[in-house]
């Protein structure tokens, strides 16, 4: 089955999920660790981020975290049962994204609107040989230098490399970034 191109971030819970989604969707999916958010301001405004650039796509709870800001939500519908890697299920007995089906995810999508519009694909992306080229990735302390440019983007400082290449391709376009790069003198 071929992956859906969706232009907004996905917000999912946690790992399993965002594993889950990502044999579906080529998108930038983004886990939150449960209510940890609302205390992590980092994940907030990464959340907060992306959601106005693109819009992002929830199944529910952090709406109060993107007022004003471009939010579809995903309702799933309550399917009894536990998931594989699961001793126990949920407390409501229900499962969650990494345990439904491709087709019940898909038809949630579908049902919020999500595939209504089509994404052209970036032919010029910003990629590893560019972070690599900058000093980003790769090299000595290019951590310390991605967390700095991080910050000066607002951006959280934990992503890593991928994570940060994923973001900046779902938020710049590749000359836009480099544009931003000198603005910041990073």
């Amino acid at each position: 089955m071929s992956k859906i191109k969706i232009k907004q971030a996905i917000i999912v819970e946690g790992k399993y999920d965002k594993i889950r989604l990502s044999s579906l969707v080529d998108a930038v999916i983004v886990t939150v660790g449960g209510f940890s958010v609302f205390k992590d301001r980092e994940t907030a405004d990464l959340i907060r981020a992306l959601a106005e650039k693109n819009g992002i796509i929830i199944r529910k709870k952090i709406r109060e975290i993107t007022r004003g800001c471009s939010v579809i939500n995903v309702y799933t519908p309550d399917v009894v049962g536990k998931e594989k890697r699961k001793r126990e299920p949920s407390k409501e007995g229900l499962l969650g994204v990494e345990g439904m089906s491709a087709e019940i995810l898909l038809s949630a999508f579908e049902k919020a609107g999500v595939f209504a519009e089509t994404v052209p694909e970036d032919t010029n992306p910003v990629t590893k040989a560019d972070l690599l080229e900058l000093g980003l990735c790769g090299g000595e302390n290019s951590s310390e230098k991605r967390k700095k440019l991080q910050r000066a983007l607002g951006l959280p400082e934990k992503l890593s490399a991928n994570m940060f290449l994923e973001v900046v391709n779902s938020m710049y376009k590749k000359d836009e970034f480099f544009r931003k790069i000198e603005e910041l003198g990073c």
